[in-house]
């Protein structure tokens, strides 16, 4: 299969990587430091499971290099959509199909509005990892796994053909007739893991095992599971206490990937995230007032640190 990557950070580079070593032909469009110590030595993840090195891959700076493709692995930051959707326009006209697996979930909207929705499938990630050198990605679980789905709930066979290509590539993939549900499941721990872990400056260990934390985190919780019933969508009633139990299962030291860019003094996905669910709630008259907080004290880092005052 002929796969291009769009976002060559945690996300695409571990799921890119993995079908690259495959031997699929893959071609991750990347920039800057990164990318130039791609294209010199290769990508390297380091896993639970040891190091792999990436190089039977070709890395470039731009789609209009990709040639023809049949899938697009779109894992760019939420606030790079737009551009990044449009730069892909030929691709698309070509026929790839977009696979798009950002964090939140409006991504797949987003882009459709640039490409057309035809073109787009709607997904979701499940791994952890951060850039710790230009050309290298550290994992900090072995979680690994993609969720994705037509926005109609078809099994079509381009999702069929791309799931069995990840699956032979050896990590999780499934096929969903309901992505958006899939997506809404996901979030309720997504968005507050990130909110929290940014507030608090502190990875999972701290702040689900500390039990006056705990009633934060559940509150939290349970805010996004109660704007996702508002949207229609199905949310079991005791979504907040299992999403806790398996933040609590996570690896200790493990923080939202929010949390790298808060540290890095670079722009935060905030408004795809708590963000996107205060409008929401705003509109469907749900509170929230843990995610509105979050929201609040985390906006003047949005757009990476705050200028120091004159």
């Amino acid at each position: 299969m002929r796969i291009a990557v769009m976002g060559a950070g945690a996300v695409g580079g571990y799921f890119g990587g993995r079908l690259a070593m495959a031997g699929h032909e893959v071609t991750f469009i990347g920039r800057g430091e990164h990318l130039r110590a791609m294209q010199q030595n290769g990508l390297c993840l380091e896993t639970p499971q040891g190091s792999l090195r990436v190089g039977n891959a070709r890395f470039v700076d731009a789609a209009r290099e990709v040639g023809e493709c049949d899938v697009v692995l779109f894992a760019v930051k939420a606030y790079d959509i737009e551009a990044a959707a449009a730069s892909l326009k030929s691709l698309v006209d070509g026929g790839a199909a977009i696979v798009s697996v950002l964090n939140g979930v409006d991504h797949q909207d987003r882009i459709a509005a640039v490409v057309g929705a035809g073109s787009v499938l709607g997904g979701l990630a499940m791994v952890s990892g951060v850039i710790t050198a230009p050309g290298v990605i550290r994992y900090t679980s072995p979680m690994s796994s993609l969720r994705f789905g037509e926005g109609d709930g078809r099994m079509s066979a381009r999702a069929l053909a791309f799931r069995d290509a990840c699956i032979g590539a050896g990590f999780g993939a499934t096929v969903e007739p309901d992505i958006r549900a899939a997506q809404w499941g996901k979030f309720v721990g997504l968005a507050t893991n990130a909110a929290l872990t940014c507030l608090f400056r502190l990875p999972c260990g701290y702040i689900y095992h500390d039990p006056e934390i705990i009633p934060l985190a559940l509150r939290a919780f349970g805010e996004v599971a109660a704007v996702a019933r508002a949207e229609g969508i199905a949310m079991p009633g005791d979504a907040a206490e299992r999403t806790l139990a398996m933040h609590q299962a996570f690896p200790k030291t493990m923080f939202a990937s929010m949390y790298h860019d808060l540290a890095k003094g670079r722009p935060l996905e905030l408004d795809s995230l708590s963000g996107a669910l205060l409008r929401r709630a705003r509109a469907l008259g749900v509170p929230v007032p843990v995610h509105e907080m979050a929201y609040l004290a985390l906006k003047p880092y949005m757009h990476g640190a705050p200028a120091p005052l004159a």
